[in-house]
C-alpha cells in the first residue's frame, strides 16, 4: 500500500470523518470543497516579506493560521524554492508559527524561497488534520505562486524536528530534503522494521541536549542510514536543547548543503 497521501485522498479521510454522522444538514454546513479553498487561497493578499494569514481549511469554521515570508525576487522567470518550517513544543499556542525571526529567517536567507510557518493547533504534527493542512498547502503554494517544485524543504526545531523527519519518512514525492533540528524520531516501524527514507536529511543536534539525548538520536541516525537513508549528521559543540536561536550558523551550513549537495 503507497505510504504517501496526497491533498486529494487526505480531503476524502476528512469529509467521510465528517460526515460518518448521517445528518445531511450538519454534512452542509460543515464541509468545504478544495476548490473553495483553492479560491480563498488564491485570494489572499501575499505581499513580499512577512505575512501572518489564516485561510479556512475543509472543514467549515476551521482555520489553518501560518505565516507566509516571501522573496523580492520571485517570477515565472526566476522561480524560487519552498520552505515548510514546523515549530517546536506543542499544545495550541495561536504565536507558535510566528516564531521564524531568530533562527529560520537568518539560517535560510541564502536560500532566497518562499518560507511557510504553519500552526500545529493543539495536535501534533504527524496527526491527521496536519497532514492535510500542510500537503494542502504545499499544493497550494506550488499551484499559485513562482515555485521550483524540485525544490520543497522541510525543517523544523524540537517537536517541529521531529515533523521534518516524518515528513521526509513518508511524503517523499512532495519533499526534495529535510532539515531535523534537536529532534528524536525513531526510524522503527510498529512491527520493529526500519525502512530506508528517500528523501536526504540533514540532521542538526545540539552537544549537550538536555531533552533529547544527542546519543539517542545519533542512534537512530545510524539505524536510518544503515536501512538505505542517505543523512548528514551534525553535532553542535556545547549547544542545549532550549536556546534555538544559537543555532543559525549550523542552518546556514545545511541550507549550502542543499544548495550544492541535493539541489546542485
Amino acid at each position: 500500500m503507497n505510504r504517501i497521501f496526497k491533498f486529494s485522498i487526505l480531503l476524502l479521510f476528512t469529509c467521510c470523518l465528517v460526515n460518518c454522522g448521517g445528518d445531511d444538514d450538519v454534512i452542509e454546513t460543515q464541509t468545504r470543497t478544495a476548490d473553495d479553498v483553492r479560491a480563498d487561497f488564491e485570494a489572499l493578499n501575499i505581499l513580499s516579506g512577512v505575512n501572518d494569514l489564516s485561510l479556512e481549511s475543509t472543514t467549515k469554521g476551521i482555520f489553518w493560521n501560518f505565516r507566509v515570508i516571501t522573496p523580492s525576487t520571485s517570477s515565472s522567470s526566476n522561480k524560487r524554492p519552498l520552505v515548510i518550517t514546523l515549530h517546536g513544543a506543542s499544545g495550541g499556542s495561536t504565536e507558535a508559527h510566528k516564531n521564524t525571526e531568530c533562527l529560520v529567517e537568518p539560517g535560510l536567507a541564502s536560500l532566497d524561497a518562499f518560507i511557510i510557518s504553519p500552526n500545529a493547533g493543539t495536535g501534533e504534527w504527524y496527526d491527521q488534520a496536519n497532514q492535510l493542512q500542510i500537503v494542502a498547502l504545499v499544493d497550494l503554494a506550488k499551484t499559485y505562486w513562482d515555485v521550483d517544485t524540485s525544490k520543497v524543504l522541510v525543517t523544523g526545531y524540537s517537536n517541529g524536528g521531529n515533523g521534518s523527519w516524518f515528513y521526509a519518512d513518508f511524503f517523499a514525492d512532495i519533499f526534495s530534503a529535510s532539515i531535523p533540528i534537536a529532534s528524536s524520531y525513531n526510524p522503527k516501524r510498529a512491527d520493529g522494521t526500519l525502512t530506508g527514507i528517500d528523501v536526504p536529511m540533514y540532521v542538526i543536534h545540539g552537544e549537550d541536549d538536555e531533552l533529547f539525548p544527542v546519543n539517542e538520536t545519533q542512534t537512530f541516525v545510524e539505524q536510518s542510514r544503515n536501512a538505505g537513508s542517505s543523512i548528514e549528521f551534525v553535532i553542535a559543540p556545547g549547544l542545549s536543547h532550549y536556546k534555538p536561536c544559537d543555532y543559525v550558523s549550523h542552518l546556514q551550513d545545511a541550507a549550502e548543503w542543499v544548495k550544492t549537495e541535493v539541489w546542485n
